[in-house]
């Protein structure tokens, strides 16, 4: 019977608010049999520690989820319309996916795929790339390199740039990347000046602090939007999330 009281309580404890519970009424000698009949309760029964566990991870996702809508909603303006983005897909699409992106993170080069067969297959979705190196300095020069194509060359020319430096094989240098310009038939002197530009660290400077800002650790990062995620996601996965923010607008 002390052992069923002592599970009991424990089950009203968890359940309820600290205050509900006051274990400052019991005597020592009961305090100290209360706390022998739990221990032997939970070692025999380990599973409702699990239970207790899974509880409060559900809880801990949802308020997590919450929090990410949240940062989505006050940074809205700055995710779907920073003129320094470039933009893809459909440009006029219903649902808009934001990536941040780093050249050199694996997870990234492995989404790179499926990111495209994702927008191609659709149809619908309006991509935004946010230049998001973290990986060091062959990340920093990738998006360097990415930038300052696009302020050079113009939107076909950075996402051809993009392309071949998800894809690159080696270190990103300022020669293998001067060779790569010119591969892609653009002016390798003129991108590789602006690379150090004041408005290349500017586009820089700004995804750091809006990733910052929106508690981004880790790359690659998406926002479909009202969603978060943050990581890879397989191609499946994105298709739900896709199909889910889009019935949700009616």
């Amino acid at each position: 019977m002390t052992r069923l009281f002592a599970a009991t309580t424990l089950a009203l404890s968890l359940a309820l608010p600290a205050a509900a519970f006051d274990m400052t009424a019991m005597t020592d000698a009961e305090r100290s049999a209360f706390r022998a009949e739990v221990k032997a309760y939970l070692l025999e029964n380990p599973e409702v520690m699990l239970e207790v566990f899974k509880v409060l991870e559900d809880k801990q996702a949802q308020a997590e989820a919450s929090a990410d809508i949240e940062l989505v909603q006050t940074h809205k303006a700055e995710l779907l319309q920073n003129p320094a983005d470039w933009v893809g897909g459909n440009p006029k699409g219903d649902i808009t996916l934001v990536e941040f992106l780093d050249y050199r993170c694996g997870y990234c080069r492995k989404a790179y795929a499926e990111v495209e067969e994702l927008v191609k297959s659709d149809g619908n979705i309006r991509l935004i790339f946010k230049e998001y190196p973290i990986l060091g300095e062959g990340s920093m020069i990738s998006s360097q390199f990415a930038i300052a194509t696009r302020m050079v060359a113009g939107d076909e020319a950075y996402k051809k740039a993009h392309d071949a430096l998800i894809t690159l094989r080696g270190d990103a240098t300022p020669e293998t990347l001067g060779a790569l310009a010119t591969e892609l038939g653009l002016d390798a002197p003129a991108i590789l000046a602006k690379m150090e530009s004041p408005e290349v660290k500017a586009v820089i400077d700004a995804n750091h602090a809006l990733g910052m800002a929106m508690q981004i650790n880790g790359t690659p990062s998406f926002v479909i939007e009202g969603a978060m995620l943050r990581g890879y996601v397989p191609l499946d996965g994105m298709r739900e999330i896709v199909e889910s923010e889009r019935a949700s607008k009616g």
